[in-house]
């Protein structure tokens, strides 16, 4: 593979011991509880293996770079605005790990002064990696990987996420899969780990994707994947992607504007 970097190589080593820990996890069998403090709590899980994965990558990630702000969906709060900045999702996709579905990933990413210069999305359960540095393009495994080259979406697969809102959240989403199908997209798909469905766009497997409310810890890795594979991130209305909690619509480019025309359209209020 050649794409290196001093941050890409941590981030690679911090991967890979974290998914180590993680597989022992899905192979044994662990408890999974609610997030105390989120309002949808009943759907957005938790379990020991997230926490200590996240433990571990921090610390990693510290050995070589003690100075250097760490941001993670579990325990790490960092600040976004740090010059230098790693955001870390030690397990996404918990919900599949939790009922031992092997479609979840390790993501990290290293940010400098707010740009997106390296990052990994990693699958344990099937040895799969998906790596990216600024400049140096978008790989899975060995191999250079592109965006889809079509221009049509009748040709495509849609992927898509739903938040833990069951509300108007929910309802936009569904109304927007339903527009999408009547456009002859060959189908959606929610598979439920979104640095994955950002890989499969970089990989050309999706089309398009999108979800209306996302992380940081979400796509911070995927969206340069996307990038660097030669495809398009913007917010779902539009917009330059912020380093912040928002939308997420992420293409090959051509169909950007099309789907983008369905997403946009059906927008939650506020968003």
């Amino acid at each position: 593979m050649s794409i290196s970097t001093p941050e890409l190589a941590v981030a690679i080593n911090a991967a890979r011991s974290a998914g180590e820990l993680i597989m022992r996890f899905f192979r044994d069998g662990c408890d999974f509880r609610s997030k105390n403090d989120d309002p949808q709590a009943t759907f957005n899980l938790v379990t020991d293996a997230d926490l200590k994965a996240e433990y571990l990558i921090a610390d990693i990630i510290r050995r070589s770079y003690p100075a250097h702000a760490v941001l993670g969906e579990e325990l790490h709060p960092g600040n976004l605005r740090a010059d230098h900045l790693w955001i870390v999702d030690p397990i996404d996709g918990t919900n599949n790990f939790a009922h031992q579905i092997a479609h979840f990933a390790v993501s990290i990413a290293y940010y400098r002064a707010g740009k997106a210069e390296c990052g990994v999305i990693y699958n344990p359960a099937r040895e799969e990696w998906y790596v990216t540095a600024r400049g140096q393009g978008a790989w899975f495994n060995e191999c250079r990987v592109q965006v889809a080259k079509t221009t049509r979406l009748e040709e495509v697969l849609v992927g898509l996420g739903f938040y833990y809102d069951r509300g108007a959240m929910m309802e936009a989403t569904l109304a927007a899969i339903r527009d999408l199908l009547r456009r002859n997209i060959h189908g959606t798909r929610r598979m439920g780990t979104a640095s994955l469905d950002l890989a499969y766009v970089g990989t050309g497997q999706f089309g398009a994707y999108f979800e209306y409310e996302l992380s940081p810890w979400d796509f911070a890795a995927g969206r340069l994947f996307v990038e660097e594979a030669g495809g398009l991130v913007t917010t779902c209305a539009g917009t330059p992607l912020p380093l912040a909690k928002t939308g997420v619509l992420a293409s090959n480019g051509p169909l950007h504007p099309a789907v983008l025309e369905v997403v946009r359209g059906h927008l939650p209020a506020g968003w």
